[in-house]
């Protein structure tokens, strides 16, 4: 019966028509089931003659790459709508670790090497987004693990929240500590590795359970402080280290991406479609 069903494309689609001109298939390349970043991966086949279902996919499978879709689209969940509707100007997603930082940096005149050796004003701003980019990186890598992860998230006052994960895991509010090859007393009150600008003047303890408490109210969720050292040259023995603000260096990021048995998928979905309006940080 496939021979008697030819193909004929149509802009982006492949149609499937019967003999007498019904069209009793079709492939559409750019709508498959949701990714990671939320558009179609793999395209979908619908079927629109149910008893012609194997004649219709044996007929598209020599057009078809990779894993496709058979089927209708699932009913859009309302987090997938609420991000259809966000307007591209208040979606963080595409934000880069450190983006407040690039923005900062990449508007400054052009400097000779030796300038920059001798006296670099900027000089902690681009460690601090080197380190962010560090654990950037690592944070990424938990996307495998069903994780979603946002960066560089504005905060009225001049703040931000350098990441933010959410996953099987909860909802964690990482903040980034370049220790810049010295020790540090994670077990300290005050863990005082060198910030940068106006926050150096805050103790990064305090300043990773004040994001996360912002985070939280803004959210409407638990948000859990992260705190990661990027370049510390070890670790001095101190008293031990707050309950409440998990402390790691960027090497150990990477395995907190086996954390689970918190939120469940449609709940890291919705969590993530409301983190990412930028319209959710003005609240906080």
């Amino acid at each position: 019966m496939a021979g008697l069903l030819r193909v004929t494309p149509a802009g982006d689609r492949l149609f499937v028509r019967a003999r007498d001109g019904r069209i009793v298939g079709w492939y559409d390349p750019e709508d498959g089931a949701p990714g990671p970043g939320g558009a179609g991966e793999g395209g979908r086949i619908r079927i629109a003659h149910e008893p012609l279902r194997a004649e219709v996919l044996a007929a598209l499978a020599p057009f078809v790459t990779g894993e496709v879709t058979v089927g209708p689209p699932p009913v859009p969940t309302s987090a997938r709508l609420a991000r259809l509707a966000l307007h591209p100007d208040d979606d963080l997603a595409p934000n880069r670790p450190g983006e407040a930082l690039h923005a900062r940096l990449d508007h400054l005149p052009a400097r000779g090497r030796a300038a920059r050796a001798l006296h670099d004003p900027h000089r902690a701003d681009r460690t601090l987004l080197a380190a962010e980019q560090t654990v950037g990186a690592a944070l990424d890598g938990w996307e495998g693990a069903g994780w979603r992860l946002l960066h560089s998230l504005p905060l009225p006052g001049d703040d931000r929240i350098p990441h933010l994960a959410v996953g099987p895991g909860g909802v964690f509010a990482v903040h980034t500590v370049p220790a810049r090859r010295l020790p540090v007393r994670t077990g300290a009150a005050l863990l005082r590795p060198p910030g940068t600008g106006r926050d150096a003047a805050v103790p990064p303890l305090r300043l990773a359970r004040r994001r996360a408490e912002r985070a939280s109210y803004a959210l409407a969720t638990a948000v859990h402080p992260l705190l990661v050292l990027v370049g510390p040259a070890g670790r001095t023995a101190g008293p031990p280290g707050p309950a409440d603000v998990r402390i790691l260096s960027a090497a150990d990021v990477p395995a907190l991406a086996a954390l689970g048995g918190v939120l469940k998928p449609a709940d890291v979905e919705t969590v993530y479609a409301t983190a990412r309006d930028r319209r959710t940080w003005t609240r906080t």
